[in-house]
């Protein structure tokens, strides 16, 4: 596709998936964001959309690394891909993650008692969520999907997307607790290695929703 500031964010995620690289680097939320136009978007950031554009055409006529498009693919690789590259991983991080920031919290709450608190607060009710979201996708939605009943799946598909924005507000106070992932200074390993952990889940949750809001769920309701 030609880019231009009015495509929309997730429909250029979905034609050139290395747009993701530019978008993480600016903050620009291209997956419960994903159906506004990049001008608007970047407007609210105070981004020059133009500038941005440049970019990912840059990122891709010069990344030698040509990433996979799932936009064609067919429902059920794509289901399967999701659960292989994202939901069997997340069973595993998960708790991982909430271990490590109760670990910090009982071992350095006298230094930033209130941030450390919170942070446990906002990753246990994410995990939560997420746990149960991953589940009634599971069991529910991608086995009626695989069964050829995505368009009679707008009620459950509307439900994922009020958890997805619920995930994305949780990722987004998290980064701000976190002072966008800056290590402090003195922090031990473990501390160092939860801040590195929920950045990497950041970006592996920001693809996971992209694939299913603006790739998988369209393509299911439209039959």
């Amino acid at each position: 596709m030609t880019i231009t500031t009015e495509a929309l964010v997730g429909q250029v995620a979905t034609e050139n998936p290395l747009a993701t690289r530019v978008f993480a680097r600016h903050g620009i939320d291209y997956c419960c964001g994903g159906g506004r136009p990049l001008a608007e978007v970047c407007n609210e950031k105070g981004l020059n959309a133009e500038s941005i554009v440049a970019e990912i055409e840059k990122e891709l006529s010069t990344s030698g690394e040509a990433l996979a498009r799932w936009d064609n693919a067919p429902l059920d690789e794509l289901i399967d891909h999701i659960l292989e590259a994202y939901h069997v991983p997340l069973w595993e991080e998960l708790p991982r993650l909430d271990a490590m920031a109760r670990k910090v919290l009982a071992v350095h709450g006298d230094k930033e008692p209130e941030m450390l608190a919170d942070i446990v607060d906002v990753y246990a009710a994410l995990k939560a969520e997420l746990d149960q979201h991953m589940r009634k996708e599971e069991q529910i939605l991608f086995p009626m999907i695989k069964a050829g009943q995505g368009a009679m799946a707008g009620p459950p598909v509307n439900v994922m997307h009020v958890e997805h924005e619920s995930a994305g507000e949780a990722l987004r106070r998290l980064r701000l607790l976190t002072n966008n992932y800056e290590v402090p200074a003195g922090a031990c390993n473990t501390w160092r290695a939860l801040w590195h952990g929920l950045a990497a889940l950041e970006k592996d949750l920001h693809e996971h929703i992209h694939l299913e809001n603006n790739i998988l769920f369209p393509r299911a309701l439209a039959g």
